[in-house]
């Protein structure tokens, strides 16, 4: 099986590629800024991972992406859109000017990246007749943030998506599903783990954080084909933090 994954070189994304690899899947995936974690990865896993540095921010530097992966790997079966960011943003102790940045660029990272690299990489599928796509999103979507809500509506946007693809290609032989993530063991949840880490854990009836390789266990099952008929689901990995 060919996979692309975009934000491949650490945290959730880093866990997916081991775990594909794991499954016997070539992997091609994306980074932006740091190349050393994605020579590193590339190196660990040897010959049948690719990595590749995308801004997915930049809609023309898309179609080319899909290009080289096309030509590295024969074909894509799967998409992962892993890459995302956050940032805090709160209502209030902010200016306008950095509220506004705050909301351009998560939405153009977290969601018209995503939906621009998906509808290149839909158009090849359907020529294909299959294809699966797999959005990581955020309990964020489901529950609304109190200091970065340009983060959960970015998230519930790429929901929704999901379920759009779900109705709109399964005709065409492709799949989507969503990953729903509450606080796992990454770089981008340090930050806040450090200062509340505490409080977090007593939220999470499970009593602890979550690790990337187990979000990662449920995106190669999903990858596998073995979920095709939860089309258009989203399934959440939160601990029982936020049970809908």
């Amino acid at each position: 099986m060919n996979v692309l994954v975009t934000g491949g070189s650490r945290g959730i994304g880093a866990a997916i590629v081991r775990a594909l690899h794991a499954s016997g899947s070539r992997v091609f995936f994306t980074y932006n800024n740091n190349a050393a974690a994605a020579n590193r990865l590339r190196s660990e896993l040897g010959e049948a991972v690719t990595a590749a540095q995308c801004d997915l921010q930049d809609p023309d530097a898309l179609p080319a992406l899909v290009a080289a992966c096309i030509e590295r790997l024969g074909s894509i079966d799967v998409l992962v859109n892993n890459a995302g960011i956050f940032e805090w943003n709160p209502f209030f102790e902010n200016t306008y000017e950095r509220w506004q940045r705050g909301w351009a660029r998560t939405f153009a990272v977290n969601v018209f990246g995503s939906v621009n690299l998906t509808y290149l990489v839909l158009q090849h599928m359907r020529e294909r007749g299959s294809g699966r796509i797999l959005n990581i999103v955020s309990r964020s979507s489901h529950r609304g943030e109190l200091s970065f809500a340009d983060y959960g509506a970015s998230k519930a946007a790429l929901n929704n998506f999901t379920k759009s693809i779900a109705r709109s290609c399964a005709k065409d032989g492709i799949v989507s599903i969503a990953i729903a993530p509450g606080f796992i063991e990454t770089e981008m949840a340090a930050g806040e783990l450090e200062e509340r880490r505490a409080e977090v854990e007593a939220e999470i009836p499970a009593g602890r954080v979550g690790t990337p390789e187990e979000v990662a266990a449920i995106a190669a099952f999903f990858c596998s084909g073995a979920g095709d008929y939860a089309n258009g689901t989203t399934i959440d990995v939160n601990g029982g933090s936020y049970v809908r």
